[in-house]
């Protein structure tokens, strides 16, 4: 559970050569691409307009996975900070999708039929061969979010922002896999309460 008073900044990477190909990532180390860059420069502008001169004072924190830390090291040049002064956390890594790693999401039917049936009756629990499930994912995630003692910006990716907000808000399996994982909006999330950032300063409710 998150901390009364923090604030999370969560920044899912920019685009990927495989995210526009639809293929399974995982941990497979996947540089971002052009577009993935246009994203994360936008997305250090919107932090920017919202923590103005207290950006300095958060804590960076981003998953080891380079897609993470280049979107993490543009957006501080964007908040005028020293790029590589940010941690990194091995907890935030994407989740492990074994053998699926690197397939074509619209394949995997047909590819390993058992396991995508076994995914589709529960996705939560379901782990592929050599992966990790949801749940192990949401036991990781959980342990680093439990440390957090202060407002940080936080880099990772789409599966960990999902288990975060399973976490948070005691998310069932569908809801959580119905969220959306944008990568060219910043999600604000507070103890009870989650919101983008919008451009030029607005926030809309909801996530």
């Amino acid at each position: 559970m998150l901390k009364a008073g923090v604030t999370l900044y969560y920044v899912r990477h920019g685009e990927t050569d495989w995210n526009r190909a639809q293929r399974y990532q995982g941990q497979r180390d996947i540089p971002i691409n052009a577009t993935g860059r246009a994203q994360a420069k936008a997305n250090g502008r919107l932090l920017a307009a919202a923590l103005g001169d207290h950006a300095a004072h958060l804590d960076y924190v981003a998953s080891p996975l380079k897609r993470a830390s280049e979107t993490m090291e543009i957006l501080r040049a964007e908040l005028g900070l020293d790029r590589r002064a940010y941690r990194t956390d091995d907890r935030l890594m994407e989740i492990n999708y074994g053998s699926w790693e690197g397939q074509p999401w619209a394949d995997m039917a047909v590819r390993d039929a058992a396991g995508y049936a076994a995914r589709q009756a529960d996705v939560w629990n379901w782990r592929p061969q050599s992966g990790e499930s949801y749940q192990m994912l949401a036991e990781r995630v959980g342990a680093w979010v439990a440390e957090v003692a202060g407002d940080t910006v936080v880099v990772a990716h789409g599966g960990v922002s999902r288990v975060l907000r399973a976490i948070l808000f005691g998310l069932s399996a569908p809801q959580v896999m119905r969220l959306e994982v944008p990568q060219d909006r910043v999600l604000v999330l507070q103890a009870g309460a989650m919101r983008w950032l919008r451009p030029q300063g607005e926030t809309a409710a909801g996530a």
